[in-house]
């Protein structure tokens, strides 16, 4: 797996990877659905805000079915730091992603958004509707929809039993209140076992790379500059969306719950909102192959 570049609307150098079948069967080229023996393209976005690429990972092997394009969003991993702050606004990022499709020459792409990044994914469906083919939202949230819900807290609270929850649950109330980064960066390690279906080895490690992913200028900057009016505005053009969703959240996700799916799914005519069970807010880590399946499947077409 190779690092690549292109440039972006605005001359800035954004790095992406790719990963899955070869060059002869990879994204350059085509519509990006698939056709004449390739491999299905999937662009998967970040989190965070702000947070390097590589927490993906491979997205519990999905790049077994799909070729995975993964770009490092502007001012993250190894893309390039903008010059102008606004450039981070989740907008701004979506135009960062069309760059991207016109950089590989697909026609279409299937996006993945994955929580906070499930937004840019939102706004690159609104303004770019014909370039998509397919949009998959792992846990997202609703600050988009402005529609908040609760159960995300109580899916928290639930595991009151578990030897982590004290400490986790003290970092929780101090997190809402945190400003400076590596204060957040520090309750977020605390707070991080209630995000997972189950707390291993396997969710530890990934976990404990979450600080140093994590970039000050493009979090803060994220929901900057788009005041209400622009904010619905994208929420509404989703009304018209002539694509098939899929909305994936997990039955132990204490960061965005399981409402919060049903609420971005009903904002589409035709999405879909599953539920797996036994996984948090990264499925990929906790059941791979059920999540890889699922996504898998929707991308062919099925």
């Amino acid at each position: 797996m190779t690092t690549e570049r292109y440039a972006s609307y605005d001359g800035t150098s954004l790095a992406y990877r790719v990963l899955g079948p070869g060059p002869d069967d990879g994204p350059h080229g085509g519509t990006g659905d698939g056709g004449g023996g390739a491999a299905p393209v999937l662009v998967c976005l970040a989190g965070g805000p702000g947070r390097d690429a590589a927490y993906l990972e491979d997205l519990g092997g999905l790049d077994r079915a799909l070729t995975l394009v993964v770009p490092d969003l502007r001012g993250t991993g190894e893309s390039q730091v903008g010059v102008d702050p606004a450039g981070y606004s989740f907008p701004r990022l979506a135009e960062d992603v069309e760059a991207l499709r016109a950089h590989l020459g697909l026609e279409r792409i299937a996006l993945l958004g994955h929580s906070a990044a499930a937004v840019v994914a939102q706004a690159y469906a609104a303004r770019h509707p014909e370039r998509l083919s397919r949009l998959v939202l792992v846990t997202p949230g609703t600050r988009l929809q402005d529609r908040p819900t609760a159960d995300a807290q109580e899916i928290f609270h639930s595991r009151s039993d578990e030897p982590w929850y004290p400490e986790a649950v003290a970092a929780l109330e101090k997190l809402a209140t945190a400003h400076e980064l590596a204060e957040i960066k520090r309750l977020l390690t605390r707070v991080a076992p209630g995000t997972y279906g189950h707390w291993g080895p396997r969710q530890q490690a990934h976990a404990a790379a979450e600080g140093d992913q994590l970039h000050p200028v493009p979090r803060a900057a994220f929901w900057q500059g788009v005041d209400d009016a622009a904010r619905r505005a994208v929420a509404d053009a989703l009304g018209g969306l002539a694509v098939p969703v899929l909305v994936v959240t997990g039955d132990r996700d204490g960061a965005s719950g399981v409402a919060a799916g049903g609420v971005v799914a009903a904002q589409f005519p035709d999405a879909r909102h599953t539920t797996l069970p036994g996984c948090g807010h990264y499925p990929w880590v906790d059941e791979p192959e059920a999540f890889r399946r699922l996504v898998a499947g929707f991308v062919a077409g099925g």
